[in-house]
């Protein structure tokens, strides 16, 4: 059984040791619980198969839901998703880093495994100075809110130990979560652009920046 650990960022002295040991646990195909700018996250290595699978199954959560991924800066895209055309790029410009998950197709060539995705991927560039530097160390990272599949996503640390417990080896307490929703999401990944969930981003806002865009199904 794994034996969490908790860290709390606020102690600047050993911060860059917290995520040195955090950067270990996850090359070890290990799991964090990160604060980000929206909710707090499950994070394991994006590019690991069996991190992903264990952020799945201390969710208990299935394949069919596969996890987003955090990435360090805006450029990381290009190498992620494929064809990614002038509106992806105006996205990220204008809500980056930031509260937006933006749906691409994934570069085919990729030796990655988050599930049934069908050949898209979530990416998304958080706006949080620690998140930012953890994932600055580690690279991309697979990151879905930090619950139990059907509860709410966890706004601070305690919440999100008290769902997963010792499923996870290291949390890390950056305080209450100043967004406290999960981001918005927009898929670009076919021929019509489409919004998927409305967060702390509007629809009238992402439409300023994309043509076409079509609204949040009414049974959504």
């Amino acid at each position: 059984m794994t034996v969490s650990r908790t860290f709390d960022l606020a102690n600047e002295q050993v911060r860059d040791l917290i995520l040195e040991e955090c950067a270990r646990v996850v090359r070890g195909d290990g799991l964090l619980v990160i604060p980000t700018d929206t909710v707090y996250g499950i994070a394991a290595d994006a590019f690991s198969p069996q991190g992903v699978a264990k952020l799945l199954q201390a969710k208990g959560r299935g394949r069919d839901m596969p996890p987003p991924v955090l990435v360090p800066r805006a450029e990381t895209v290009m190498g992620l998703a494929e064809a990614v055309d002038s509106s992806v790029m105006e996205l990220t410009a204008r809500f980056w880093p930031g509260p937006l998950t933006i749906i691409c197709n994934a570069q085919p060539s990729l030796h990655w495994d988050l599930g049934d995705t069908h050949g898209t991927v979530g990416l998304r560039m958080p706006d949080h100075e620690d998140t930012l530097a953890l994932l600055s160390k580690v690279g991309p990272l697979a990151v879905s809110s930090a619950n139990l599949s059907g509860e709410p996503a966890a706004v601070n640390v305690e919440q999100a130990q008290s769902m997963l417990g010792d499923r996870v080896d290291i949390f890390l307490d950056g305080g209450e979560a100043p967004g406290g929703q999960s981001s918005t999401i927009i898929d670009m990944s076919g021929s019509v652009p489409r919004m998927l969930r409305e967060g702390p981003i509007s629809f009238d806002e992402l439409a300023e920046v994309v043509d076409g865009l079509e609204p949040l199904a009414p049974e959504a």
